[in-house]
């Protein structure tokens, strides 16, 4: 039965390699694809290294498939040279396994950040010079490189980066109390571990130990399956596993902009609790000391009602003043003074960054004299907009363009999202909340959308502008 495994595989050592490689490849373009720099979670910085290895790793297996075919094409010289290059990509591809596996535990062991450049300066020395000195086959030279590169590099970058990966599940997954996440990233994390033994212990044969015992060919005897086979397994665990816990950021960007309405919930009821308060209760108030006070005047100074009529006013005056500092509270403690201003704090938000390409054009002037009363209407139409783009439409893109032209203010929010059709599909509080807007700054909200052909909102009110 182990004869005829061996003789199968052989038989599609092609399809094993392609296999092999393209496993590694497709786990570092779905990190690129789905990791998030601009995420909160430590865990999302450090990704890239892991993309990284999954890439190099991927283009170096891939070599063991390619090169042997150009051997029959290719002068000497030239297989030489792309063996010599394939040892470098092993290399790489385990040094950044490693660098990912110390960037991940620095907070526990700092000092961990230097291991990587040291181990892999120190291999790179021992390849240029024993290369220098070859006098053989440049394939026994790859093979002895590759051992090395596996035992120094490969093995302890699989083992750091599945320890730090479970350091970070315990620090930062698992408070969140997300299990269909953290059960992925704990595969991935011992599916590392799974890789470190096989990829960085089991290596080409060697005369010296532990590579003269434990090596490709004891497996393939023992087993029957070569290796390759067995890390395409676990780097096809390792891939969907990773895949599957990515869903860490979408969580993350719902989380954050259910963040950002309600925020924006709470800005416009402290606005209009304000409004109500200012126009109605305190006017109420007032109203009511002006009769207090007309009262006190009609009476004399040496009336039995003069006295408890003047503690009455002065109840009300201080009535008045609390209520006018809560409505002060109310507000925002650092509203922009511009609204200039005001969009260039938005476009330089990090945290909307993360969640969509944005591409921003403000052409408006510097001075104040667009109200400051007016600004959160403006914002509050921006804020919905792109809400909408990033939860409802599935934008990638933005356009946002803010110009004064004409004696107008004028602002669009383009993006390519999957749009809508208005006549059946009716946007509920958002869309008339920003129409709402648009009036109260005495403008227009124009919206166009079409179902995968993106949205178009374009808001145009006077720049110049003053409510009777």
């Amino acid at each position: 039965m182990i004869d005829l495994l061996r003789e199968i595989l052989e038989i599609n050592s092609v399809l094993v390699w392609f296999v092999y490689g393209l496993v590694f490849f497709v786990l570092g373009l779905a990190i690129a694809l789905r990791s998030r720099g601009h995420s909160r979670l430590e865990l999302a910085r450090h990704l890239s290294w892991m993309a990284a290895f999954g890439f190099l790793h991927g283009l170096n297996e891939w070599g063991d498939l390619f090169i042997p075919i150009q051997a029959t094409y290719l002068q000497a010289e030239t297989i030489n040279l792309l063996y010599f290059v394939q040892s470098l990509i092993l290399a790489a591809s385990f040094a950044v396994l490693l660098q990912f596996g110390a960037e991940l535990l620095q907070d526990r062991w700092p000092a961990l950040r230097l291991l990587p450049t040291l181990v892999s300066l120190g291999w790179l020395a021992w390849f240029l010079v024993s290369h220098a000195q070859l006098q053989g086959d440049m394939l026994a030279h790859r093979d002895i490189a590759s051992v090395l590169a596996r035992y120094l590099i490969g093995f302890p970058g699989g083992m750091l980066s599945a320890m730090g990966l479970y350091h970070q599940v315990n620090k930062q997954i698992k408070p969140l109390h997300l299990k269909r996440i953290e059960t992925p990233f704990l595969v991935a994390s011992f599916t590392l571990a799974g890789y470190a033994v096989t990829g960085g212990l089991i290596v080409p044969s060697a005369n010296f130990f532990p590579a003269n015992w434990l090596n490709n060919d004891a497996v393939v005897a023992a087993l029957g399956i070569n290796p390759p086979v067995i890390r395409s397994i676990i780097g096809l665990t390792l891939a969907l596993s990773v895949i599957r816990a990515l869903e860490i950021f979408q969580i993350e960007v719902d989380r954050m902009i259910e963040q950002m309405q309600v925020e924006r919930e709470l800005i416009y009821e402290r606005d209009r609790i304000g409004r109500e308060l200012h126009d109605g209760a305190i006017q109420t108030i007032y109203t009511a000391g002006l009769l207090v006070e007309s009262a006190s005047r009609k009476l004399e100074s040496d009336s039995p009602l003069a006295q408890p009529l003047e503690r009455a006013g002065k109840a009300i005056n201080e009535a008045i003043a609390d209520l006018r500092a809560f409505i002060g509270g109310l507000r925002p403690a650092e509203a922009p003074q511009s609204l200039r201003q005001a969009l260039s704090e938005r476009a330089a938000d990090g945290q909307l960054a993360s969640l969509v390409d944005i591409e921003w054009n403000i052409d408006i002037p510097e001075a104040l004299d667009f109200q400051t009363a007016r600004i959160p209407h403006v914002m509050g139409i921006l804020n919905e907009a792109l809400s909408n783009a990033i939860r409802h439409a599935g934008a990638s893109h933005v356009r946002v363009e803010a110009n004064r032209s004409n004696g107008k203010f004028e602002m669009v929010i383009e993006d390519n999202g999957r749009g809508f059709d208005r006549r059946t599909d009716a946007r509920g509080f958002g869309l008339r909340n920003m129409q709402d807007r648009a009036r109260l700054l005495d403008g227009t909200l124009h919206i166009e959308s079409k179902p995968g052909a993106g949205t178009k909102i374009v808001l145009s009110v006077p720049w110049d502008w003053s409510r009777e």
